[in-house]
């Protein structure tokens, strides 16, 4: 058992970490928070240098790396600044369903413009009367010849409102719950399709969210993705990619904390000392690190295993919960340290304290998680 990475996974998390140092710059940071704005202008140099979807194969625009290799990136973009990192990482979501499930078609159409950066995506699943239990679902498609007609609403959607396309799953066969749901494409522009702008959020506001209507949005049996009725075990399928993205996240944020933690520890004096010669701060930075290497290393396993082929439900909600956990406790103590210049917003940690929150939300909450845990454990 290897618990090293390899010299190319390496130079991956140090190119992604000498990039996001240099071009993550807390100016930015701080506009795109108060403003609510994404970061376009990062996004496409970001996938210049290739950090958007690198696990996509090259004919697709990616470079054909692993997931592992992808959740590097993520973690140290995270690590540089949580609310660009969280934004720039998030932009491809609900692409890596069409790089699952989708056919060749829809693979070349779609997922290079994500992986150059000219388009961001979103998968759309939440819905006002259900949130987490997407095993029944109010948005419908309704199947007339060669096209579905789909009416409906989905909310707290990541990149709604700048979202070239969406990936939204619908009920099809009435009455059979998840056994009868299906994926669809739906593209910008399209009649009947409009997306609304949700503002006020807590943190990662320059990731932008927004609910999505459908009213007799007509689209081509070429826009199903994956099989037909299968759209629930799919989404849960990548789901599993997706718990694993929130806990690079997650750990990314911790880390990022805690480095600035410890330099402000290092400076800061009281008492006629600094802060980091105080036992209880010595004390406080070794807990940190200690859940951050945990963390990390489950995370890591649990995309090694998804490399590997295998599927781990169990794992890679252990993963998710326990990065998510452990993220916010970080930051609550790397917070702690900076005292009352922690709680203003002059300081990055202010935004990494309202930002590592959503975690242990979005792509399943914790309680989810835990019942997919429980369940593989007790069945």
């Amino acid at each position: 058992m290897n618990f090293e990475l390899s010299r190319e996974q390496r130079e991956v998390k140090e190119a992604a970490r000498e990039f996001a140092e240099k071009e993550f710059t807390p100016e930015l940071a701080k506009e795109c928070d108060v403003k609510e704005e994404f970061p376009w202008e990062l996004y496409r140099k970001a996938a210049q240098l290739g950090f958007l979807q690198p696990h996509f194969a090259e004919e697709h625009g990616g470079q054909g790396l692993s997931y592992l290799e992808n959740l590097l990136i993520v973690e140290e973009f995270c690590r540089a600044d949580s609310t660009l990192g969280i934004a720039i990482t998030v932009g491809t979501f609900g692409s890596d369903l069409i790089h699952l499930f989708g056919s060749e078609e829809q693979k070349q159409k779609y997922l290079p413009i994500v992986a150059r950066g000219e388009a961001v995506s979103s998968g759309a699943f939440t819905e006002p009367g259900h949130g987490s239990d997407i095993t029944l679902l109010d948005t419908t498609a309704v199947k007339e010849g060669d096209f579905y007609f789909i009416n409906g609403t989905k909310t707290l959607i990541s990149n709604a409102p700048i979202a070239s396309f969406t990936v939204v799953l619908c009920q099809t066969i009435p009455g059979l719950k998840h056994k009868g749901q299906t994926l669809f494409i739906v593209e910008r522009g399209a009649e009947g399709f409009e997306a609304t702008k949700i503002t006020g959020k807590l943190g990662i506001r320059a990731s932008l969210l927004g609910e999505y209507s459908f009213s007799n949005v007509k689209v081509h049996r070429s826009a199903v993705v994956g099989e037909e009725n299968r759209g629930f075990y799919h989404t849960l399928q990548f789901l599993d990619y997706g718990r694993l993205h929130t806990a690079a996240q997650a750990v990314g944020c911790a880390q990022g904390a805690l480095d600035r933690a410890v330099r402000y520890a290092k400076e800061r004096r009281q008492f006629g000392m600094r802060l980091a010669d105080m036992q209880v701060i010595r004390h406080k930075v070794a807990d940190m690190a200690t859940k951050i290497e945990a963390a990390r290393l489950l995370v890591y396993r649990a995309a090694a295993k998804l490399d590997e082929g295998k599927i781990i439900p169990e794992l890679t909600s252990m993963a998710k919960s326990f990065a998510a956990k452990v993220g916010i406790e970080v930051v609550n103590e790397a917070l702690q340290i900076f005292g009352g210049y922690g709680y203003l917003a002059e300081y990055d940690i202010e935004r990494f304290y309202r930002d590592v929150r959503i975690t242990a939300i979005y792509e399943g909450t914790t309680e989810i998680q835990k019942n997919v845990i429980a369940r593989a454990i007790l069945g």
